[in-house]
């Protein structure tokens, strides 16, 4: 019988369902491992275990007398520590919001609960989700950066702490983390899960990002947390299907759209050997691989994600920079600094050549069940001054479309190698399912090696 901490969401679930494991021993097996594992890797910020403990008590309890919640009954989750929590510290990596303990929850986190989930604690960030790096360890090599800024949730997931956890992606946060890692990481669609109670630091880019070890279990996830919000001004009125039902459907190998253009050039040499090395799998497994070129928009699309980035993040640190500015850390402020003096007709255009961008992708995706590129230029870079390069992520984040990381090997130096697929908007169910079709031919499951 594999440890508890060992399951993985869908897994754990079923067990809890079938009342082979309880949420009491699930939840036991998890803050043991915490208490083991985090001294050194750093992924945690703030854990109640009393709360834990009493809530998984609580959903056995419940299961016995009523059945499952939803579909997460009694599974632990972390949380990015940007993500309020109602009389639980938020504080963001930051010195502003140190003492932050919100008053209620953001309606990820009631999604969670109402599906049956434990909260499990926060997990570190870099300083409000943005450039400079947090104290979180990559457990595959502790001189190599973990990613950011969604750092503390891949390192709990890649090292068997919990089986799920929030994070969110204004640039790379969450699939470039994911890589890093050797797990797997869900961006939604823009507007697709809400961020009503969720630290912002781009209002028009910014989106809760999903970290797990597997492509069913970021399925799970999506399907408790998608849905429209009217708190949150961004959030999409759009139906959400059943994904589990969707990513069951696929009933061919999937079209897979290798872009080469940029990437190849950005990537080095032994990352793009091994997208190659990738793409020659899933067409023996039967996969179609075709190339496709980027849209000519493609050449503003990093600029635009950044400027409106920038800007959008001086507009909510304003008042706070403006009177605390020595308690930001150097590239947090510069960026906000940076965002100050960008004139008002740039972020206009910005905007406008964004929505063209989107277009564009749109039309691009539509000619593949998914598109495929590395998850990121280099494995987990060397040296902790940086949280590596989000290149790779922007694009997907600036148009809004979705994307979704999956581990693919491991080079010779010990470090996750991983592949990124991108969909159609509110098409997650097909993404899903081309991705779990090319993680089911290519057979890769990591773990670091010393928490395997």
């Amino acid at each position: 019988m594999p440890e508890p901490f060992s399951l993985g969401v869908a897994g754990a679930a079923k067990d809890i369902r079938d009342k082979g494991l309880s949420p009491v021993t699930l939840a036991e097996s998890l803050l043991d491992r915490i208490d083991t594992l985090d001294p050194a890797l750093k992924a945690w910020v703030t854990i109640d275990r009393e709360e834990v403990i009493s809530t998984a008590h609580e959903l056995e309890q419940e299961l016995t007398e009523k059945g499952p919640r939803g579909p997460i009954h009694g599974v632990p989750v972390g949380l990015k520590d940007i993500f309020y929590t109602e009389g639980m510290l938020t504080a963001a990596g930051s010195r502003i919001y140190a003492d932050f303990v919100p008053k209620y929850d953001a309606t990820t986190v009631t999604k969670i609960k109402e599906a049956g989930g434990i909260i499990l604690g926060k997990a570190v960030t870099t300083e409000f989700a943005m450039a400079d790096p947090s104290p979180s360890i990559n457990p595959w090599n502790k001189t190599h950066t973990p990613g950011g800024s969604s750092s503390g949730s891949s390192v709990a997931v890649a090292a068997r702490m919990c089986a799920a956890a929030l994070g969110s992606q204004t640039g790379g946060s969450t699939c470039r983390p994911a890589a890093y890692n050797g797990i797997v990481g869900l961006k939604a669609t823009y507007g697709r899960i809400s961020r009503y109670g969720v630290v912002p630091v781009s209002w028009s880019l910014d989106t809760v990002g999903i970290l797990v070890r597997n492509v069913e279990d970021a399925a799970v996830m999506l399907q408790v947390l998608a849905g429209y919000d009217e708190k949150d001004p961004g959030s999409a009125n759009v139906p959400v299907p059943d994904y589990l039902k969707e990513m069951s459907e696929l009933d061919r190998p999937p079209r897979i759209g290798l872009i080469k253009e940029y990437y190849s050039d950005k990537s080095s040499a032994e990352i793009w050997s091994h997208t190659q090395d990738v793409a020659q799998q899933l067409a023996k497994a039967g996969a179609d691989i075709v190339e496709i070129g980027l849209p000519k928009s493609f050449a503003t699309a990093h600029d635009c994600q950044r400027i409106v980035s920038n800007v959008e993040c001086a507009a909510f640190h304003e008042q706070w920079h403006r009177e605390r500015a020595d308690d930001y850390g150097a590239k947090l402020r510069a960026n906000i600094e940076v965002g100050m003096l960008i004139p008002g007709i740039r972020y206009v255009q910005a905007q406008r050549l964004r929505r063209e961008f989107r277009q564009d992708m749109v039309e691009m995706v539509k000619q593949v069940d998914a598109v495929m590129t590395p998850s990121a230029p280099t494995p987990a870079p060397l040296g902790l001054e940086s949280t590596g390069d989000p290149a790779f992520q922007q694009p997907w984040t600036s148009s809004g479309l979705p994307s979704i990381a999956v581990p693919s090997g491991i080079n010779s130096d010990g470090l996750p190698l991983s592949v990124q697929f991108g969909g159609l908007p509110f098409e997650e169910g097909a993404l899903l399912a081309a991705a779990k079709w090319c993680e089911n031919a290519l057979g890769v499951e990591l773990s670091p090696p010393d928490f395997s």
